[in-house]
């Protein structure tokens, strides 16, 4: 059956094949995306491959941008948008940690929010957040993202027992590593405001655990994964993929219960 689906963050990466990939599939979609450029970009895309979706700038940090999302009826919502920068949690500049939660944490949660009270109105609906294995995992030189991941985990946890009353549903995809450049960006991002004459991390630990990123996984089979998963109308609660990743997380999770200091 067909869907109407409104997902964020559509200009790249996961949430552009996504969107793509659920409008061949026959459904409705409707794809903001941050910057005007991307608007160009991901109309070529659909163009391309003979789809058709809606699309225009909605930056979810500016307030008339998020507006938008009053305009439109959709019957599922998947929270993608998100920004990624990696550093040693003892020395990040807080600037930094700042933006990072304003987007993944507030941000997200405020269109949440919107899609929230839409489907409360209706009776019925689904909210997804893109997680990732970092809401469940921890690496070093990757905490700044990892903590704005936990708090999205522990917003759906909570949302979930919060919306059940009202037909609503929630969810979490938490994707491994894949190689759609946003972790690469990453990585990059620190050596911006990194310097070893003032800042005690070693930059060799910091380029060691980059290394972590020469075998990241084809994008395209977690796309796949998305497009199965958010139209469904009863799947998991966290959707954690690829399995190998899956058992990483619940290893770990597990792991910290016998954990001493």
């Amino acid at each position: 059956m067909s869907k109407t689906i409104f997902i964020t963050g559509a200009g790249s990466g996961l949430g552009k094949g996504t969107a793509l990939g659920l409008a061949a599939k026959g459904h409705k979609v409707i794809a903001p995306v941050e910057t005007a450029p991307q608007v160009t970009s991901l109309r070529e895309a659909a163009a391309s491959a003979g789809v058709e979706l809606t699309t225009f700038k909605m930056d979810i940090k500016n307030p008339q941008d998020l507006a938008q999302m009053l305009e439109y009826d959709f019957d599922i919502f998947v929270a993608n948008a998100a920004v990624n920068e990696g550093g040693a949690l003892g020395e990040v500049p807080m600037a930094n940690f700042r933006e990072l939660f304003e987007v993944n944490v507030f941000q997200t949660l405020e269109t949440a929010q919107i899609a929230a009270r839409k489907f409360v109105e209706k009776g019925r609906g689904k909210i997804i957040f893109l997680s990732s294995m970092a809401g469940i995992m921890s690496t070093p030189y990757v905490g700044p993202y990892t903590a704005t991941k936990h708090a999205i985990e522990a917003i759906a946890k909570t949302l979930r027992k919060e919306m059940a009353e009202f037909g609503v549903q929630v969810a979490t995809i938490n994707p491994g590593a894949f190689d759609t450049g946003f972790n690469d960006r990453s990585a990059e991002a620190k050596w911006k405001w990194f310097d070893e004459k003032i800042h005690f991390t070693r930059p060799e630990d910091m380029k060691e655990a980059e290394k972590g990123l020469e075998d990241q996984f084809d994008p395209q089979d977690m796309i796949d994964k998305m497009v199965e998963i958010i139209p469904q109308d009863s799947h998991k609660f966290r959707t954690a993929y690829p399995e190998e990743t899956e058992q990483q997380m619940k290893e770990e999770e597990a792991k910290h219960w016998e954990l001493e200091i």
